[in-house]
């Protein structure tokens, strides 16, 4: 497939997400007024983060967003069950996954972006509705969602599983 930005480049349509639509909401409160309300609790939010990097490395935050959201929830990379990070492009993922020593089989188990579409607006709710069923399908815990936002920031949320 030919480059999309540059010539020589590597970034292609084949390791790119799709243009696609989409929609999600997310419903995130105290745990007193959805017990009050008689709300499933499906989910305890542990921590997040957004950092800057230099803008000219467009689509690492998350390599460092992930980190600083680990730390203020009091864990380490390896305590995590699954990572869902979401980029547009392969390269971005496999940056931080690489930068942080991720295990393969602990990222993106249903698929990333390129796989499932990367509607702009919805990427943290779209990982929420990803990461969940897939924690409680496979009865594990923690998860972590992360995504690029694009001139140089990066944002993560550690989630725990309470289903």
């Amino acid at each position: 497939l030919k480059p999309a930005f540059r010539a020589g480049g590597t970034t292609t349509a084949g390791n790119s997400s799709q243009v696609s639509d989409g929609a999600a909401a997310v419903l995130l409160a105290r745990r007193s007024v959805a017990e009050a309300k008689g709300l499933p609790i499906l989910a305890r939010f542990r921590s997040y983060a957004v950092v800057g990097v230099d803008p000219t490395h467009m689509g690492i935050g998350p390599a460092f967003a992930i980190p600083a959201a680990l730390e203020k929830a009091g864990l380490k990379t390896n305590d995590i069950d699954i990572y869902e990070i979401n980029e547009a492009f392969a390269s971005q993922a496999t940056m931080s996954v690489d930068h942080l020593k991720i295990p393969m089989d602990k990222v993106n188990p249903k698929g990333g972006a390129i796989a499932l579409g990367h509607p702009l607006g919805c990427t943290g709710a779209r990982q929420i509705a990803t990461l969940l069923p897939e924690l409680k399908r496979t009865g594990k815990k923690l998860g972590v969602t992360s995504m690029c936002i694009g001139t140089g920031m990066g944002a993560a949320s550690v989630i725990e599983s309470e289903q």
